[in-house]
């Protein structure tokens, strides 16, 4: 099968960009033909090089609305898949999808979209959310099928109206396994808590370190992982709260499992969330995650089993469950053996990877019923 995906932009690594870029990989050592198409280049570009995975970067496609922008990107994308010529087109997050739909209706080629995160959710105010969920009805109609990352996606498009369920396909997200040395101690002393995030207004920060403040007797360091706008912001928080010795910024990391590694807890105080690839590669090494009840973070950490679950923007309960595991070695590593055991029942890459491939070999099976005999 030739497979092209289509993802906006290559200037910020995120979770979309990983999970393109993991997928691709995976379908090539399937024996799939893969191309992305990316706009632009930068850090995207270079893990897709380094990832192996052939690319095309395109000069008009942005995230940002600009509709004359916007039309030279549909012309770019067209002639790029007419001269490919896939048999299927995967889109990913919300101006990608739209342009990447477009085009592959107008071409006839099946077209599959994964939001990762719904604009017409709870990310936008009330006026983004009325255009982008008037978008996304009007699109959902230009597509083969649209791929959720999590169940509470695919509620969220019934609820919202956004498609009927016939074509909704529920695949979670899933990571690459790590080597035995990049498994967490959790039982050890003195506690480590880690979060991966980047540092922009849903993951929150602010609330974490609020958290964290108010556990001064413990013995415990804040590792946080990530860069973004509001970084020197929560660095001079840090420093007002008393922090500036127990808090360390790594900044961006491509690979985040060796800090993860050393961990015993992991934290993340999102106001919104779709399903946090950040909490599967936590599950992955085998840590307690503490984080808040958003989006679809409850489907991968059990509360009371794997994780405790908090209400998001809400230090005091934050700091009651960090305290609970801070404080108890025992509850620690139940909690971590219990993490470990989810991720490899469902949320390993080759688990996602099986998964995207039934739902592709659906989608050729229904367009092989729609053509004409030969």
């Amino acid at each position: 099968m030739r497979i092209v995906y289509i993802i906006t932009r290559a200037d910020a690594v995120g979770g979309a960009s990983v999970h393109v870029r993991d997928l691709a990989r995976a379908m090539q050592e399937h024996g799939h033909e893969a191309m992305v198409l990316v706009g632009g280049r930068g850090p995207v570009t270079d893990q897709l090089e380094a990832a192996g995975v052939t690319f095309e970067s395109l000069r008009w496609l942005r995230r940002e609305v600009n509709p004359a922008r916007d039309a030279l990107a549909l012309v770019e994308v067209i002639r790029a898949l007419r001269r490919l010529k896939p048999d299927l087109v995967s889109t990913h997050t919300a101006k990608a999808g739209s342009v990447g739909r477009t085009a592959s209706r107008l071409l006839g080629i099946p077209a599959i979209y994964t939001p990762h995160g719904w604009p017409a959710g709870d990310r936008m105010g009330k006026t983004a959310r009325s255009v982008f969920g008037i978008v996304e009805k009007f699109m959902a109609r230009w597509c083969a099928a649209i791929i959720c990352v999590c169940e509470y996606e695919r509620r969220l498009a019934l609820e919202k109206g956004i498609t009927e369920a016939g074509k909704l396909f529920v695949v979670p997200n899933g990571v690459r396994d790590v080597s035995v040395d990049l498994l967490a101690r959790p039982e050890r002393t003195p506690v480590r808590i880690c979060s991966v995030a980047r540092f922009d207004d849903p993951k929150d920060h602010r609330t974490l370190l609020e958290a964290v403040a108010r556990l001064r007797d413990e013995g415990w360091s804040l590792d946080l992982v990530g860069d973004g706008p509001r970084q020197a912001e929560i660095r001079s928080l840090a420093g007002e709260l008393g922090l500036g010795e127990r808090v360390r910024f790594h900044g961006y990391l491509a690979d985040p499992s060796g800090v993860l590694a050393q961990a015993q807890v992991f934290a993340l105080s999102s106001r919104s969330e779709a399903f946090p690839r950040s909490i599967l590669e936590a599950l992955r090494a085998g840590l307690p995650v503490v984080a808040s009840d958003v989006g679809g973070v409850g489907e991968a950490v059990a509360d009371g089993v794997s994780g405790l679950l908090v209400a998001a923007g809400d230090p005091q309960a934050l700091t009651s469950a960090l305290g609970r595991l801070v404080e108890s070695a025992p509850l620690r590593q139940s909690m971590g053996a219990a993490a470990r055991a989810a991720y490899e029942r469902g949320f390993r890459l080759d688990v996602m990877c099986g998964l995207t491939v039934s739902v592709y070999d659906t989608l050729q099976s229904r367009t092989e019923r729609l053509l004409p005999p030969a």
